[in-house]
Formats: structure tokens, C-alpha cells, sequence
């Protein structure tokens, strides 16, 4: 299953996820309705006929209504809540981001695993969180990738090799890449409406614990109070019995495909082997003691809390098979496990596991089968994207690594990928944004314009990956005022590039974290918005507009409608409504649209290192991640 096939089995999931609900909610409205009027007509004043108790129709309509209500506004409090993406669940759980200022060696050592996989998948990097726990175990949270985050515990990255803590992260990864991680999101919202009730059971009989009263009347409200409250207790005790099995239901399967995916990344079965073997073999095991973290229960790599009646309940498959399931030989055996001092700072990074070479030739040209591989890989990289990432990471300009973890070395950075290559050009953007800059920002945008001077094409993208975390930091007026900056600089020789515009546009989204909207179009009854996307990539990537019109008929002549003429009118404004339209494809009708990209940019016999960057790049805002384009020396590079 490709990460096409993934994100529309998520989104036919989400369908399913709705009608399990909406049963779980009827069956909880009708139990609670049901017994509330019950208790009424017990214990309050209602009509006695014939010596026998009379339901009163319209109180059971107006209860069953107020359950309603107190489910749809719990779940949408909760979403309402969740809506500033990952980093909720992530602090909910006591999680310190890192990203910016790793304290020792091993949140280092986690940093640089998850830059390699983000780089590798062709994705920002994930906000990275730690959590101050003895269990081993990481989450990955968040509404689509851009607000992302993964969490990863004390106890995972103290007592795991490098090369398991890759397996738990590429499970991570896997959770992002094909849709689980916004179906969690949503279930966590949805069930805490169900849940909702026993919640209001509690407090009804907090509220009613201090209460005295002498008279029959008195005390005859004191007991529906109480008797109302325990119902709703019980009756939020069968809310939680639905809930888990919905988790459950949903949870089980897609953890086997991450594993799966995990063993396919990183091409070692032992990585994400060996950190299963350890949770079993570790006396604390996955556990968490956040007070939250049954909530997020299902979110977990491991089973990070105990539930009753395991077999049924249970979020994730027993250790035992998901370890058999990647390594059919293992002989059951799990190693004891030595818990390490919460405060233990780490382990080197064994070289053992890194893959050296003399670094990528990212100037070079690519061939037509390079941005098919790319394609082919979305969702799916493999150990050659990882190696590849590895090597963009040590070849990056120290200068330029270290300004991409900081606030305002991540803005600098912006900047002045966005400085124009004629050195009078870029003394005019200079000074026009010289009076939107602090002295120190100025200071440090010079100091960087060295070592970007000589970044090659290919580690454009993956610079602008490794700085969106840092810029996520930044305030809403603060971001704003980056914007108008980045906008300054791009309309200097007053023409927009398509290149300039599209990695506005990547900041953006990342930064501000534009959801990802649901898919509903076939690709053919977007024929006209198509002919606008194709159109622009062929006059970037053709200088004469005669091969222009080529590239563009080379490139639809593989679609299995017809297109529009070739139309680049309308500039930016038009491709930006175009691409807007185009995200909410459906998935399975993305494929077809990257290939006929392919065509285009390959339409001379090579893709140079800019049109590959342009292709990620469009791509990216079109959801569809693709990982580094690979020369035939790396593709065939041995791995040891």
C-alpha cells in the first residue's frame, strides 16, 4: 500500500470512524434519556396512574436532546482545543520542546534522528518534544504535517541504541506521512463527548456531597441529585467501555503498518525489533505517568497505560506479535533491561550507524527516472533518502545549521535564500529591507550570506525544513512583520519568481499551520486549474516560450483527458486559486498530476538541481512530500 492508497483508506477510515460513533452516541443518548426520566418520574414530581408511574414522552425528547448537546459541544470544545495542532497533546503530557536548545547528548542525538527522517521523507521538521518519563515510549500528534509534533521519553532516548530510537521514529513518521496521526486527533475530540457524561456524574455528585436537609421535600431532591449523579457515573462508564473499543477498533491494525513501514525506512528489521525486545524486558516498560495519558492512549508506539480487559480493550497488538511480525526468527527471549538515571546524559552516536561518503552532488543534473524513483517514493522513502539526509546534514555550513535552530537565525536564513544571485540586485533588496531589521538581525543576515553564496540548489529545501521549528516560535505580529519582509524582498526587481513565490508559500503553510483540507475532486474535473499548474512549470523550466508550448503538450500528453490550451495567463494570482484547488484532489488522483509535472520538467532529457527544487517544492504545497531526488551514483550507492 503506497502513501496514496494510505491517505484514502485514512479518509475512508474517518467515514467509518463517524458511523461508530454515531452509534455509540444513539446508544448513549437512549440509555441515559431513558434512565434520567426514569429517576424523574421516581423521584420528582410526575403523575401516577392507576398507582403506576406514566413516562412523560416530550421529558425523554428534551433529555435526549440535552445529551446530544453535551456530547457535540464536549467533542467541539475538545477540537476547538486540539486546533493549535500537536504541541497540546505534547505539553498536555508534561513535553519540553528541544528543538532549539538540546540540553545533552542524547536530545542531540534524538534531534539529528529526526532531522535525517524529516529530510529524508521531504518534510519539515517535526517540533520535537521530551517528555520526563522512565518508560520507553514516543507519540506522534498533530492535525496534518505542518503541526506536527514527535514525543519521545527520557527513558526511550537514554536506554535505546541510535539505531532503535531510528526504528521508533520512522513508526512515527509512518503515523504522519499516511493519515493516522489526524484520525487520532479527531478521535480524541469525538470521544470526549462520549466521555463528557461520567465527567458531569462526577461533579454533580461533588457538588451535592456537602448537602443537608431536614424536610421530606428536602431530602427527596438530595436523593434524585444523588441517584441523577451516579447514573450519569455509570452511564459514563459505558460512555468509556465505547470509547476504548472504538479505540481499539481503529488503533490495533495501523500499528503493524507502522512497524511495517519503519523496517521498509530504515531497511533493518532489528531496529525497531530491538526497541519492542526492550520494552519487554524493561520493568516500567511503556508506561507513562503523565495524569493525561490515557486520553492519548492510542496515540502511543507502545502501550503507555494498563487497561481492563486487555484482549479487548487493548490500543495496541500484544509486544509479542508485533516483534514476531519483524522478525519471524526471534526465540522469544526478551533483555533485561537496566532503568538509566532520569538525568543521565548520553550516549555518543554510534559511527557505525551513519554512512559516510563525499557528499552529494547537489548541482548535478537528474534524469527522468530520478523524479519517477522521487514519486514512486512519497510516503515511502527508503534507507538511500535516509543516507542522503544523513549526508545533506554533514555537508550543510556549520553557520547555517546553527542559525536554523534560533528565532531570529531561522528568519536570516529566509532571507537570504530569497537575495538574488546579481550581487547589484542584492545590495538593492538589502537595502530595502535594511530599515525593517534590528541591528543584530542585520548583523547576523550578513554574516550568513558567505556560506548561502555557496549552498547548492538541491540543499535549499531541506535548509528551509530544518529552520520551520524555529519559526513556529515566533508570535503572530512577529511572523506577520516576517511576511511582509519576505514579500519586500521578492518584489525588489519587481518581477515574482515562480521559485521565490512557491517558497513564500512553503513558510507559510509550515509556519501558520494551513490545515490540510479533505480531498473530494477527480483529476479531470480540474482540467482547467491542471493546464495553469503544468503551464507555469514549463515557462520555469523552458527560457524559449516555443518550448514552453513542447514541454507543456509532452507533459499532459499522458493525462487520460484533455487539457486547455496552454495558459500562463492570469500570473501568480491565477496558479495560487489553481493550487488551491488542486490540494483537495483526491488521493488517489494526486499520482497521475505528479507524473504529468515529471513530463514537463523532463521534457529536455534532464532535470536540473533548480527544476527538481521547483517540482519538491510545488508538490509540497500540493500535500504530497516527495523525498530528495537521488543521482545515479547515490541510487546505486552500497549500503553496508
Amino acid at each position: 500500500m503506497n502513501f496514496f492508497e494510505h491517505q484514502d483508506r485514512a479518509r475512508r477510515q474517518t467515514g467509518r470512524l463517524v458511523l461508530l460513533l454515531a452509534l455509540a452516541v444513539t446508544c448513549l443518548v437512549s440509555l441515559t434519556s431513558l434512565t434520567l426520566s426514569l429517576l424523574w418520574v421516581l423521584f420528582g414530581e410526575s403523575s401516577v396512574r392507576g398507582g403506576r408511574p406514566v413516562f412523560d414522552t416530550p421529558l425523554i425528547g428534551v433529555v435526549a436532546l440535552v445529551v446530544i448537546a453535551v456530547v457535540l459541544g464536549g467533542s467541539l470544545y475538545k477540537r476547538a482545543q486540539l486546533s493549535a495542532g500537536g504541541k497540546v497533546v505534547a505539553e498536555s503530557l508534561g513535553g519540553r520542546l528541544i528543538n532549539l536548545a538540546p540540553q545533552n547528548l542524547d536530545e542531540r542525538r534524538l534531534l539529528n534522528v529526526v532531522e535525517e527522517m524529516a529530510l529524508a521523507s521531504g518534510t519539515p521538521v517535526p517540533s520535537v518534544y521530551v517528555l520526563d518519563d522512565i518508560g520507553i515510549n514516543a507519540f506522534a500528534a498533530g492535525l496534518s504535517p505542518q503541526d506536527a509534533v514527535i514525543g519521545v521519553t527520557r527513558g526511550a532516548i537514554g536506554l535505546l541504541s541510535r539505531e532503535e530510537l531510528q526504528g521508533v521514529i520512522a513508526h512515527e513518521f509512518s503515523h504522519i506521512y499516511n493519515g493516522d496521526m489526524r484520525l487520532n486527533m479527531r478521535l480524541i475530540a469525538l470521544l470526549h463527548g462520549i466521555l463528557l457524561i461520567g465527567l458531569i456524574g462526577q461533579w454533580v455528585l461533588r457538588s451535592d456531597s456537602g448537602s443537608r436537609g431536614s424536610s421530606s421535600d428536602s431530602s427527596k431532591g438530595v436523593i434524585l441529585k444523588f441517584a441523577i449523579g451516579l447514573a450519569l457515573l455509570a452511564l459514563g462508564y459505558a460512555g468509556t467501555f465505547f470509547g476504548n473499543l472504538i479505540k481499539a477498533a481503529v488503533s490495533r491494525q495501523r500499528e503493524f503498518l507502522a512497524d511495517a513501514s519503519a523496517v521498509q525506512f530504515t531497511r533493518n528489521p532489528e531496529s525497531i525489533g530491538g526497541a519492542l525486545k526492550k520494552i519487554g524486558g524493561y520493568s516500567p516498560g511503556s508506561q507513562l505517568q503523565a495524569p493525561n495519558a490515557t486520553e492519548f492512549s492510542h496515540l502511543y508506539f507502545g502501550a503507555g497505560v494498563k487497561v481492563a480487559l486487555d484482549g479487548l480493550f487493548a490500543t495496541h497488538p500484544p509486544l509479542a506479535e508485533r516483534i514476531r511480525r519483524v522478525e519471524p526468527g526471534w526465540d522469544g527471549r526478551y533483555p533485561k533491561v537496566e532503568p538509566l538515571p532520569i538525568a543521565a546524559s548520553g550516549v555518543q552516536e554510534p559511527s557505525a550507524q551513519r554512512i559516510k561518503s563525499s557528499g552529494p552532488t547537489l548541482a548535478a543534473a537528474f534524469s527522468g527516472a530520478a523524479v519517477a524513483e522521487s514519486i514512486a517514493a512519497i510516503g515511502d522513502p527508503g534507507l538511500k533518502h535516509l543516507q542522503m539526509a544523513q549526508d545533506t546534514l554533514e555537508t550543510l555550513p556549520a553557520p547555517l545549521k546553527q542559525a536554523a535552530h534560533s528565532c531570529e537565525g531561522a528568519q536570516a536564513l529566509i532571507y537570504g535564500l530569497l537575495l538574488d544571485s546579481v550581487e547589484f540586485l542584492q545590495q538593492q533588496q538589502l537595502d530595502l529591507l535594511r530599515g525593517h531589521l534590528s541591528p543584530a538581525q542585520a548583523s547576523l543576515l550578513e554574516s550568513l550570506r558567505g556560506p548561502l553564496r555557496e549552498l547548492s540548489p538541491g540543499q535549499r529545501l531541506p535548509l528551509i525544513d530544518l529552520a520551520i521549528p524555529a519559526l513556529k516560535q515566533l508570535g503572530k505580529s512577529e511572523f506577520a512583520s516576517m511576511k511582509q519582509n519576505m514579500a519586500l524582498l521578492i518584489r525588489a526587481d519587481e518581477r515574482v519568481e515562480l521559485l521565490e513565490w512557491t517558497l513564500l508559500r512553503i513558510v507559510e503553510r509550515n509556519v501558520e499551520g494551513l490545515r490540510t483540507v479533505t480531498g473530494k475532486y477527480r483529476l479531470e474535473s480540474l482540467a482547467a486549474e491542471v493546464a495553469v499548474l503544468l503551464s507555469f512549470l514549463c515557462l520555469a523550466g523552458q527560457a524559449d516560450p516555443r518550448q514552453a508550448r513542447q514541454a507543456f503538450a509532452h507533459g499532459s500528453g499522458g493525462l487520460s483527458f484533455t487539457l486547455p490550451a496552454f495558459r500562463p495567463e492570469g500570473g501568480l494570482q491565477a496558479l495560487e486559486a489553481a493550487l488551491r484547488r488542486l490540494t483537495r484532489l483526491l488521493p488517489l488522483q494526486k499520482p497521475q498530476l505528479l507524473k504529468a509535472m515529471a513530463r514537463c520538467i523532463g521534457y529536455d532529457g534532464e532535470v536540473t538541481a533548480g527544476e527538481a527544487e521547483l517540482m519538491r517544492a510545488v508538490a509540497d504545497i500540493l500535500d504530497c512530500p516527495m523525498p530528495p531526488l537521488l543521482t545515479d551514483r547515490e541510487a546505486s550507492r552500497a549500503v553496508n
